[in-house]
């Protein structure tokens, strides 16, 4: 009995599950190469450098993102792959100016821990990020 309800919740949630899922892995992602940069060659006490690994984890997380989205959320058949691609970095683009602007506001101006906002800051855009795909890129 309690395997059917299971069955019955993943068939009616499967891409919000999905997405969860691929969304904690590309958290880990660009959580990862955050804190790989700002705890070896960047200095997130230096503004600049704070948002060189911002970005660099925002394009790390992203092209993950894109392809596991794709394949295994929205199930995606759409063959202009390419176009779908830059769809999909231009409405993260929004999301990532977000980001900046929230981890500029945390960390520059209110002194909060870095990781700690990086933390919070990643759950903003993670719901911003599946509003974005759902209705702007992977429009089924």
């Amino acid at each position: 009995m309690a395997m059917g309800k299971i069955k019955k919740i993943m068939g009616r949630y499967r891409e919000l599950i999905s997405y969860l899922i691929v969304g904690g892995l590309t958290t880990v992602v660009s959580l990862g190469t955050y804190y790989g940069c700002t705890l070896t060659i960047l200095d997130a006490a230096v503004p600049l450098q704070l948002q060189a690994a911002n970005v660099l984890s925002w394009i790390a997380a992203v092209t993950f993102a894109y392809f596991t989205n794709r394949k295994y959320v929205f199930e995606s058949r759409n063959q202009h792959m390419l176009k779908e691609a830059a769809a999909f970095y231009a409405s993260r683009l929004s999301t990532l100016l977000m980001d900046m602007g929230l981890m500029f506001l945390m960390v520059t101006i209110l002194n909060w821990n870095d990781k700690i906002a990086k933390l919070i800051v990643q759950v903003v855009v993670t719901v911003a990020n599946y509003v974005i795909s759902k209705f702007f890129v992977f429009k089924n």
